[in-house]
């Protein structure tokens, strides 16, 4: 089955390249900002959901032609990934400047904090084009299935100073990235130890996407009503 990664990070793609998957990238902008007493779970659930709206509405309003190298049914993968305190409550997304990335590390620096990460997998199938009288035939799509799933790994810093947390913001790296830190790059001198998945912490649990994506192509029809989706897509 064709896959749609719906995500701009090249953390991500190269973590499916080293799967040896084939799949087309297609990047989705969405607003971000988390919903006031919002939780991490309720958060990063919408994020994926919400990317995964923001695909099927750029796929539906390009052409014919845009489609001609996916078989359908296709899937289009969505994730998303946080850093939570260890009250479980506050959510640590991208840095926005200095100064939120200092307070957030000053949180995490001598604790313990976890990173999650959503994946949803939204398998869709192309529907013949609708003709108008009024505009260019449209293309749309049906959700035939659904499914997603939350990884939790714990993350453990050294005491961080403050000309550390000054000569990491200075390197440019922190500010792509939840938490505002990359323990694939030089973030991990500030990890002592973790507990779970090591590819989770990077942006995509690697083995557990796997899994979804296998689970997802064998049973493709069992969640999603797809008449009550279709006419979501539809009315849009």
């Amino acid at each position: 089955m064709d896959i749609v990664l719906a995500s701009g990070s090249p953390r991500r793609r190269e973590l499916l390249e080293r799967a040896r998957l084939n799949f087309t990238i297609l990047s989705v902008d969405i607003d971000e900002t988390p919903l006031d007493n919002e939780s991490p779970t309720d958060y990063i659930e919408r994020m994926v959901a919400t990317k995964a709206d923001a695909a099927i509405q750029q796929l539906s309003d390009t052409s014919q032609a845009d489609h001609d190298n996916l078989t359908s049914p296709f899937m289009i993968l969505t994730s998303d990934t946080i850093g939570v305190l260890s009250d479980g409550k506050t959510v640590l997304v991208k840095p926005v400047d200095r100064e939120h990335a200092y307070s957030m590390w000053q949180s995490m620096s001598d604790h313990v904090h976890g990173v999650w990460t959503a994946v949803q997998a939204t398998q869709v199938q192309l529907l013949p084009k609708v003709e108008t009288s009024t505009a260019e035939p449209t293309q749309s799509l049906q959700i035939i299935n659904q499914q997603r799933i939350t990884e939790r790994t714990e993350v453990t810093f050294i005491p961080l100073t403050t000309q550390m947390m000054s000569d990491y913001w200075d390197s440019g790296e922190p500010a792509d990235k939840a938490g505002g830190y990359g323990i694939q790059g030089l973030g991990a001198a500030w990890v002592s130890r973790i507990n779970g998945s090591y590819t989770n912490v990077v942006g995509l649990p690697l083995a557990q996407t796997l899994a979804l994506i296998k689970e997802m192509t064998e049973n493709s029809m069992d969640t999603v009503n797809p008449l009550e989706w279709d006419m979501h897509i539809m009315t849009r």
